[in-house]
């Protein structure tokens, strides 16, 4: 939302993986860090059988130096510490899941540096306040489009005209 002034979140879309009362983790799935998989994969010598030019995401702006995935259907099952998101969304934040990944990557893969993170309570103060928008997670929104029109099209989606956005509170 327009209040939200912290330029790494700006017009971004975020996939939340984790929400507990100990604090919230998500994925910014709109920003692209400038490196392609297949670049990043040979750096840290990981076989990479999928698309090597596929951008690799900026995930958020803590620990930008640790990688995660998120992957979809038909990505590896037994992968250790991987949970299912959302329907159709995997999550995995190891260099040995992202090696099997790389061995055989599922149609639907993204790879991140970095995550979005917030302490205990600070999201829902956040949302209180009127800085965020929950919208249904979807596939799509994850692994389809890059940039500002995937923000463009979760508004869309919503019947939101991204004019019509104004700093308000909100509710309590």
């Amino acid at each position: 939302m327009p209040q939200l002034g912290d330029p790494n979140f700006r017009r971004g879309v975020v996939q939340i993986v984790h929400h507990d009362e100990d604090g919230t983790f998500g994925l910014v799935v709109n920003r692209g860090a400038g490196v392609r998989t297949g670049d990043l994969c040979d750096t840290l010598e990981i076989e990479w059988r999928g698309d090597r030019d596929a951008e690799v995401g900026t995930g958020g702006p803590v620990q930008p130096e640790t990688g995660w995935v998120l992957f979809g259907e038909g990505g590896p099952r037994d992968l250790p510490g991987a949970h299912r998101v959302a329907e159709g969304i995997h999550f995995a934040g190891s260099v040995d899941a992202l090696r099997s990944i790389g061995e055989r990557p599922p149609e639907r893969v993204r790879i991140f540096l970095g995550y979005a993170g917030w302490g205990p309570g600070q999201l829902e103060m956040e949302l209180a306040q009127g800085a965020w928008l929950l919208v249904p997670t979807t596939p799509g929104v994850v692994f389809d489009g890059r940039g500002e029109p995937v923000w463009h099209r979760v508004l869309s989606e919503l019947g939101v005209d991204p004019a019509t956005l104004v700093p308000t509170p909100g509710i309590h």
